[in-house]
């Protein structure tokens, strides 16, 4: 049955995670997808809290079928392919400290049996070598989807510190909206010691 399966894999090329069109065995994604997610926009911007924030693509196209793959279709591979495009376009600046991954509600990384944004932090800190610390909880299952963003911005998630905080702390994130919840978390770091907080994400909302 195991010889079958094999015969089949390579019969069969495998799909793109965005586009869904055939791809080589060796890559995630199609070459036309890739080309056009290296074209993408990058934005650097100031969040309350947060000493330099950065975002590697505009929520749309390419980017946004990604987040889907990874998040909704629950394809893991995918979290590695971003933290690729974080380490190769990431101003050299940004790419420093412990790597803290964004927490989700308990109740979702439950149900999705994964943490989309702890697998990007995790991929990305064995890209560059940097320490991963997962330091942060998110107390409640309310979600930031679907929100106005009066009400993500007034109510933004219970962030809560668990475990040894870093000095100098670099927050990953698949998607800023608001930015409300990097703030959230930023000030919790800071009340526990972080002396310095960025924040990359992968997708920013605009």
């Amino acid at each position: 049955m195991k010889a079958l399966h094999a015969v089949a894999a390579g019969l069969v090329p495998p799909l793109c995670a965005a586009c869904g069109r055939s791809c080589s065995h060796e890559s995630i994604i199609c070459s036309r997808c890739r080309r056009r997610l290296a074209d993408v926009a990058t934005l650097a911007t100031r969040l309350p809290g947060i000493d330099f924030a950065w975002f590697s693509a505009l929520y749309g196209g390419v980017a946004r079928d990604l987040v889907i793959a990874l998040k909704v279709r629950r394809l893991l591979p995918v979290a590695e392919l971003i933290a690729e495009h974080i380490d190769w376009l990431a101003p050299g600046s940004a790419l420093s400290g412990s790597i803290v991954p964004v927490p989700t509600a308990r109740l979702r990384t439950a149900k999705r049996g994964f943490d989309p944004a702890g697998e990007i932090a995790f991929a990305l800190s064995e890209r560059t070598g940097l320490p991963l610390r997962e330091c942060l909880v998110r107390e409640g299952g309310g979600r930031q989807v679907g929100k106005r963003r009066a009400q993500r911005l007034g109510d933004p998630p219970r962030i809560l510190v668990r475990g040894e905080v870093p000095r100098s702390a670099l927050l990953i994130d698949d998607v800023c909206t608001t930015g409300a919840t990097l703030s959230a978390c930023a000030r919790a770091l800071r009340n526990g010691g972080a002396a310095r907080v960025e924040a990359i994400a992968f997708a920013r909302r605009l």
